[in-house]
């Protein structure tokens, strides 16, 4: 990713953030919402996110490893629900691990996700809500669903703090706003 000095101006929950641009591939530019360490917008987006999924059935939050860990802990909290992460890396303790493969749109290569056996019982026949920071191609997602119907899990809901790319491949998603990707005319 090349970064630029330009950003999109965005309101999450109420909250201003300036979001620098990065060229992802000739021509084509993401905005870049890295919540890491910006505890006022992981607070203020898990109040909303847990505002909407106030009609949802659900009793765990499912996300992957690693920038909507503080966010799914802040929902957690939020809830009341329990957490569970699925890891980028197999660990020996982690037992009997559920694995799925996706390919990562930020870095461009397979990843995989892992979900330790510890926490195969509490997905067990459960209604789950599956979390993201930002779903942009769905990769991610589609490995969380595919390790969550092999654990026995029913996804009730899929939620993120923002949608990106092609607005109508998200409409079933729970978010807070929507980020466009920018392509230069002249690159195409």
């Amino acid at each position: 990713m090349t970064p630029s000095t330009e950003t999109y101006p965005i309101d999450i929950a109420g909250l201003h953030r300036e979001l620098p641009l990065f060229e992802v591939a000739a021509g084509t530019r993401i905005a870049v919402l890295n919540v890491l360490g910006d505890t006022e917008l992981v607070e203020t987006a898990s109040r909303a996110l847990a505002t909407k999924l106030e009609a949802v059935d659900y009793s765990v939050l499912v996300t992957a490893e690693a920038k909507s860990i503080p966010l799914v802990h802040a929902l957690s909290v939020a809830t009341g629900k329990p957490y569970i992460v699925l890891r980028k890396n197999y660990k020996p303790y982690m037992g009997d691990a559920l694995k799925a493969e996706t390919l990562s749109i930020t870095t461009g290569q397979p990843q995989t996700l892992f979900l330790d056996a510890k926490d195969r019982a509490l997905v067990d026949s459960a209604n789950i809500v599956l979390l993201d920071d930002v779903i942009s191609s769905g990769s991610t997602l589609q490995a969380m669903r595919a390790i969550m119907d092999r654990a026995g899990a029913h996804v009730a809901a899929e939620t993120a703090i923002l949608t990106e790319g092609e607005r109508e491949n998200w409409h079933h998603i729970i978010s807070l706003g929507h980020l466009p990707v920018f392509t230069d005319a002249a690159a195409g």
